[in-house]
């Protein structure tokens, strides 16, 4: 029970977290792997939980969808469910300790996009400018991420864009929103095929992060946002450093 409870309580504050600030999984991952539940399985269970709260951030961006960089969003979804399939397999492919001993790194990946993504994005954005092949090249890889691990994902695809050309961030929360949702949604079906969700713990996992993904959407529109992200940042890098020390200490 208190283990259901840890879950329960873990999805109310990452399906929050991704409505305020994104970061979610560095809250759900941790505490499906302290619930028993093995790395690997943790992480794809963990992305099947936060699954339905994405889906509904699309539906209601679904007005502002567009294209990204000069290059039409459809090649964007296909190009990322792609990329999203080939990261959820090499997932399930990837032998438990050898996923045990990549994860501290992509954690430290994330956070530090959720840190210093901001600044580098608009120190960047002026110097580099990059063409189509680039752009789909780039969204593949971001893809295979999304469907490995996925951690602070959106983030890195709103510096990359911005990286690229692209400047008004507020029309690209749509198509950010939608694309992760798409790499998301393939791994999902991967790893339900493959047996490698824990359903008890994702149900439990999965109806707290809708009621704190709903509960924060009305929230956010209060909180102050520098309070939000210095929460965020604050909680990855201690999630980050744990894993660091769990692994390598």
């Amino acid at each position: 029970m208190n283990a259901m409870l840890l879950v329960a309580g873990a999805g109310f504050l990452g399906g929050a977290m991704n409505a305020l600030a994104g970061g979610g999984s560095f809250v759900t991952l941790p505490a499906l792997i302290a619930a028993g539940v093995p790395p690997v399985q943790a992480n794809a269970s963990s992305t099947v939980a936060l699954l339905p709260g994405g889906l509904a951030s699309a539906w209601a961006y679904r007005a502002g969808l567009g294209a990204v960089c000069n290059v039409a969003l459809w090649p964007l979804v296909a190009i990322t469910v792609a990329g999203g399939l080939a990261g959820a397999v090499l997932l399930l492919v990837t032998p438990a300790r050898v996923f045990d001993l990549v994860l501290p790194w992509l954690l430290l990946i994330a956070a530090l996009t959720l840190m210093f993504g901001a600044p580098l994005r608009e120190a960047l954005r002026r110097r580099v400018h990059i063409g189509l092949g680039a752009v789909l090249t780039v969204q593949f890889l971001l893809g295979i991420y999304g469907g490995y691990f996925g951690g602070a994902v959106g983030i890195m695809m709103m510096a990359v864009w911005t990286l690229f050309g692209a400047t008004d961030l507020k029309a690209l929360a749509g198509p950010r929103t939608l694309l992760v949702s798409a790499a998301n949604a393939v791994a999902v079906v991967a790893f339900v095929i493959a047996h490698a969700v824990q359903w008890p713990e994702t149900i439990v996992m999965l109806v707290g992060a809708t009621v704190g993904g709903w509960g924060a959407a009305a929230l956010g529109r209060r909180a102050p946002p520098g309070l939000v992200r210095a929460a965020t940042l604050l909680l990855t890098a201690c999630v980050t450093a744990t894993f660091f020390a769990r692994t390598y200490g």
